[in-house]
């Protein structure tokens, strides 16, 4: 399928579902453990990884700069010294064009960088001074952004900095993941505006222990330190992508019935455990059972404010419900969103708008009030979490045309097929 492709979404109405899904595994899971394994003095088994772009961009990364991953179902990852010369493709995906410059100033040799056209408007210029900071030669002409070479001399001394982690979370992961093979560690401190995405730096914490690391955290002073020290391989199994269940739980709330997501686990940093209270909160039942986690929908989708700073990724499903719901919606702490794989405020403003929605964009907020919608094309920006808000939109209005499903493969193998199997 093209870009310029269109996926009929599947229309279903109010017609009550009762089905159970398993998700493929977390990107930010897979991808911050396929870094964290790169670095350990063993191999490490990852079972049930995400098979999807941004964790092929990330393995084919690592690979090219000399590390091993093999098998299929589970990755084997065995830890090598990383060499260049070596060039890697972060596509637009923001784990791997953020992480892995990092990890390749630990190399010995040039490594480069470059990626979709997307990927050199997407912020990076934090990273890239945090490195300089610390001592590494970096080719970017001045630009602070992709693409650029890494002119690694096998070591990256460490210490204290500052960065300003605003525009995304992922700045200051990308530097604590690579801290413990740093000579000195490294004490990172976050001034500028709000941290976005907190839960993804209590992941980052979270596994960096797993592996064996020893990290210090001061939220108050927004300030962690991680010792210089030696990883341990791990045998990990990857949790379900439980931002990517969104979607799929968002079925029950506009058709009706149950939805169950098997394996959601009991304790987990993933941000995207917040969808049990958000969608309580817009009217539906959520319930830990023997088979997973079960949503049963309401007889309508409630208006929400809310601020979703913390879990910005989750907006676009939310958003779509709101679109759907009883009563207005303000969804509010997301203008880091525009930074995204698209500006995500912009583009669901207009592509709800073009369906006959009533969105009002702010600078950091939505303000959605429900309106009768119709069929039309659904611009997905090369942005899987748009493509996956037009097809709830489509549940329930008929010819609803999706531009690029395809783009879905981000984080999801076969979405369109995994949703057909649920809905049609």
């Amino acid at each position: 399928m093209t870009a310029h492709e269109l996926w009929p979404a599947p229309f279903r109405g109010r017609k009550p579902v009762i089905s159970r899904v398993t998700i493929p595994g977390s990107k930010s899971v897979t991808n911050r453990a396929l870094i964290l394994a790169a670095q350990a003095n063993s191999p490490s088994t990852l079972r049930r990884p995400l098979v999807s772009r941004d964790s092929e961009l990330m393995s084919a990364g690592l690979q090219a700069m000399g590390i091993s991953i093999t098998g299929k179902g589970e990755w084997v990852v065995n830890p090598a010294a990383l060499r260049g010369p070596a060039r890697v493709d972060v596509g637009n995906a923001g784990t791997v064009m953020r992480f892995l410059p990092p990890l390749a100033a630990l190399a010995q040799g040039d490594i480069s960088f470059d990626g979709d056209p997307r990927s050199y408007e997407r912020p990076l210029g934090p990273v890239i001074k945090a490195l300089e900071e610390l001592g590494i030669e970096i080719e970017h002409e001045g630009r602070y952004s992709l693409p650029l070479v890494i002119k690694a001399k096998g070591a990256i001394p460490g210490g204290a900095l500052t960065i300003d982690a605003s525009a995304s979370s992922q700045f200051l992961s990308a530097l604590l993941l690579v801290a413990p093979s740093m000579t000195n560690g490294i004490t990172a401190q976050h001034r500028g505006g709000s941290l976005p995405s907190m839960p993804h730096i209590d992941m980052t914490v979270q596994m960096l222990r797993d592996f064996g690391a020893t990290v210090h955290v001061d939220k108050k002073a927004q300030s962690w330190r991680v010792e210089p020290g030696t990883l341990r391989g791990q045998d990990l199994v990857i949790e379900p992508d439980l931002s990517n269940a969104s979607p799929f739980l968002s079925i029950a709330m506009v058709c009706g019935g149950s939805i169950t997501i098997a394996d959601w686990p009991k304790n987990t940093t993933q941000p995207g455990d917040q969808l049990r209270e958000i969608f309580t909160q817009m009217g539906a039942r959520v319930e830990f059972t023997s088979e997973g986690l079960t949503l049963t929908g309401g007889p309508a989708i409630h208006g929400i404010d809310i601020d979703l700073h913390d879990v910005g990724e989750l907006t676009p499903s939310i958003a779509a419900l709101a679109a759907l719901a009883d009563s207005p919606s303000h969804l509010r702490g997301i203008g880091h969103l525009r930074l995204h794989e698209t500006d995500r405020l912009a583009a669901l403003t207009r592509e709800i708008n073009s369906l006959g929605g009533n969105v009002v964009e702010e600078e950091t907020a939505l303000h959605i009030t429900p309106a009768p919608l119709h069929g039309g094309t659904f611009h997905t920006y090369e942005d899987h979490r748009l493509a996956t808000a037009g097809a709830v939109i489509g549940l329930v209005v008929p010819d609803v045309l999706v531009e690029n499903v395809a783009t879905t493969r981000k984080t999801l193998p076969d979405f369109p097929g995994l949703w057909n199997s649920l809905v049609l």
